[in-house]
């Protein structure tokens, strides 16, 4: 797990030292860091910068390699794009590399506001940075960019959510509980301190619900993974979705999908979801997969409409929620038609 959070796969990253950092909760992190890649200039006026944080089970280097290049929308030679790794994700700061007594199942409570509060404080101390031309994110970074539009409506220009919405939903509530339950119902989890790699048969667990939910049943039927080179549907399953998650560590995945479960952009204003959106400054594309089983259309849709000013982007992939991932030509080209479109408002 160690060698799997390291420079060698995910970097160059650097990090940026919080110092001790309060957490919504009440509890702090001692010493946080956020690990973070740059990629691009940043203008002498300072009006080209992009921040893009990670989600679930992500980080930087995934973000950099499905999303940014020469000719995409997120491209370095325009924009000065600051991808930073949620606390927990491996890289950042998280129960798989802090030190004891705090590390591993005593790791405190986060909540994606704590990611956010963090992230204002890079881009300020680090950058001088007090506007952003668009905060964008997939999936927990769809989550991220919400409460960024909402905690710091004066700062963010615009806004993409991909793939998420402002609070949870009952379902999805319950559905991520399930990943959190595969994980602790292996008998090596031991109350979070397990062995390294003891785990894995939760981790496998995790990873075939999370298949099951994110890609679509046409992915499945189709037999759409074969460009890949796998042979079979249990040759992807294994060779793709367990291989994702089988070098991760079980602490942090936990850490990460209950920051996921619990998020609310409304905390702030009482739970009142209406007057939390209707706060919102920044230009916004919602951006919604057609196909979606973790983020149903119909759930985005329904916050769009208490944006003011915001638009209801559509695209299809056959990838479902995972298409996030990169793995579709079409996918690609219709979020880079969004994103180039918002960007030259």
């Amino acid at each position: 797990m160690t060698a799997y959070y390291s420079q060698d796969i995910h970097g160059p990253f650097e990090t940026f030292d919080l110092g001790d950092f309060d957490l919504e909760s009440g509890d702090k992190i001692r010493g946080l860091k956020l690990a973070y890649a740059t990629f691009g200039e940043l203008a002498p006026d300072k009006s080209n910068a992009i921040l893009f944080p990670t989600w679930y089970s992500g980080t930087t280097k995934i973000l950099e390699s499905a999303y940014l290049g020469q000719g995409r929308a997120l491209d370095p030679s325009k924009y000065f794009i600051i991808l930073v790794n949620q606390i927990g994700n491996g890289l950042s700061t998280s129960p798989s590399n802090t030190r004891a007594p705090f590390n591993a199942a005593r790791f405190p409570k986060i909540a994606i506001a704590d990611d956010v509060r963090a992230q204002r404080r890079l881009i300020a101390e680090k950058f001088g940075l007090e506007k952003l031309a668009l905060v964008l994110g997939g999936s927990m970074g769809a989550q991220l960019t919400f409460e960024w539009a909402v905690r710091f409506p004066d700062v963010v220009e615009r806004a993409a959510p991909i793939a998420g919405t402002a609070r949870g939903t009952v379902h999805n509530r319950l559905l991520v509980s399930t990943f959190i339950e595969a994980i602790e119902s292996d008998p090596a989890f031991e109350g979070g301190w397990y062995a390294e790699g003891a785990a894995h048969r939760g981790l496998r667990r995790h990873a075939r619900l999370f298949a099951a939910a994110g890609f679509t049943p046409d992915l499945f039927n189709h037999a759409a993974w074969r460009p890949l080179g796998f042979s079979s549907s249990e040759d992807f399953l294994t060779g793709f979705v367990e291989a994702h998650f089988l070098p991760q560590d079980p602490n942090n995945l936990i850490l990460l999908a209950s920051k996921w479960r619990e998020n609310d952009a409304a905390r702030r204003f009482g739970g009142d979801i209406v007057a939390a959106l209707a706060s919102i400054k920044a230009k916004t594309f919602v951006i919604a997969i057609e196909e979606d089983g973790f983020f149903p259309l119909q759930d985005l849709a329904a916050e769009q409409k208490l944006i003011p000013g915001s638009e209801l982007r559509r695209v299809s992939s056959i990838w479902g929620h995972l298409a996030l991932f990169g793995l579709d030509p079409g996918y690609n080209s219709a979020i880079d038609t969004h994103l180039r479109e918002l960007l030259a408002a």
